[in-house]
Parts: structure tokens; sequence; C-alpha cells
């Protein structure tokens, strides 16, 4: 074989292992995006019972990044992690949250969105048997961490309600906290992990760690779960 000849056959092989490399980098390409566009859809597919407006639209944008959104009454093929019911007045709200929440035998969770930070709303919404209250003044962020709390089975409430709640003496365990235990607990509720609530408060994870045990003391619970679920409990007048 000739110098020509054996360079031409070098050049198709290196031509074919390029062509082999190009795909295989492609497919990871793909499976990369595949991945990522799992992973950004933690929340899975959240169904959106609300009228077409400039604030729906802003809800639905919120979430899209973190979940498959289905707006509208009709639900959705798949089955969603949660519903969020959109309400403006507390008038038929028991039983629209009862009417979602038997609509899948699976039963989602159902959080109610209000327009505002609205406490006798949240309340109402929490004792009508709804896994949550979001409003349209959170933060994306905030908003996206609440349904994931909600999607895991647990109550979401604003850290407000708390102290709304004490005004009512629902509990008086709750009442024997201390202003500072009670915006941790009501940050708790929220979803925030102790080095969350530490930058918040601009103090540090273990002073938080130290309330928190506290707050576990003065409520006759354990853990931050129970704790959460004392003031959530209270909310709903269980």
């Amino acid at each position: 074989m000739g110098a020509e000849e054996r360079w031409r056959e070098l050049r198709a092989q290196g031509a074919q292992i390029d062509a082999g490399a190009r795909a295989a980098s492609g497919r990871r390409h793909l499976e990369a995006g595949r991945e990522g566009t799992s992973a950004a859809k933690s929340l899975g597919v959240v169904w959106v019972e609300c009228p077409h407006s400039v604030v729906s639209a802003g809800l639905v944008q919120a979430l899209e990044k973190r979940a498959t959104v289905h707006q509208g009454p009709k639900p959705p093929e798949d089955v969603p992690s949660c519903v969020i019911l959109c309400a403006n007045s507390h008038e038929g709200l028991s039983e629209r949250v009862e009417f979602y929440r038997e609509h899948s035998p699976d039963a989602p969770p159902v959080v109610v969105f209000g327009p505002q930070l609205d406490l006798p709303l949240a309340r109402d919404a929490l004792q009508a048997g709804a896994s949550g209250f979001v409003h349209a003044e959170m933060m994306p962020d905030q908003l996206v961490r609440a349904l994931a709390v909600a999607a895991r089975g647990e109550l979401v409430a604003p850290r407000e309600l708390l102290g709304y709640v004490l005004t009512k003496d629902y509990s008086s365990d709750l009442g024997a906290l201390s202003v500072r235990q009670r915006e941790i607990l009501g940050y708790v509720v929220e979803g925030l992990s102790n080095a969350e609530i530490g930058r918040r408060l601009y103090v540090s994870e273990s002073t938080i760690k130290q309330h928190l045990r506290s707050v576990y003391k003065v409520l006759g619970v354990s853990n931050r779960t129970e704790a959460a679920k004392t003031m959530r409990d209270a909310a709903r007048g269980v």
C-alpha cells in the first residue's frame, strides 16, 4: 500500500472515530438534559385550579421551573403532587376543599392560594382540611418550598399565623413560648432548616438549636416535626 493510500485510510478511520465521539457526546448531552429536566421538575405535576388572571399567570410562572403545571377545572392525566385552590373569600371554602380532597383516590394535598396574607382565611383553610395556605405576596422560592413541604404530606402555614392563633387563645402551651421561640417555630412551620433560620435572624445555627430544644420542652414534644404539628393543629382548632 502506497503512502497516499495509507493516508486516505487513516483519515477515513479518524473520521469514523470523530463521528462516533460526536454521537456519544450528543447522547450524553441529551441524557444530561433529561436528568436536569427531571431534577428541575422535582414537584411533579401541580394542579392549579384558579381562573386565568394576571395573578394566576404569575403563580404559574413561579412554578414552571420546578413543576409541570396543569391549570383549569379539569383534572390532569397524571396524579398531581398537590392541588392549588384559589380563594378570595371564606364563602364555600370548606366545600371546595373537601371536593378536591375527594376528587382523587390518592387524595393529593390541597393548598389554598390567597391574594394576600390573610390570617383568618389561612386559619379557615386549615380548619377546612387544606394542607396549607400560600399567598400572592410570597417570593417564588418561598412558594416552591411551601409546596414541597405540602407534597411531603406536611401542613404549610404562614409563620404569622402563630401570633394570630395565640390572640385567639387556641393553646396555652404555645402561649408559654417566648417571642423569639415563637418566631423560630414559625420559620420551622415554613419548612426552613436551622441554618436558614439562623441566616434570617443573624444568629448561629447552634443558637437556633438551643431555642428549639427549649420549645420542645415547653410543648412536650421531642423534635421539630412534632413542634410544627402542635402549631398547625392549634391553627386548625384540633
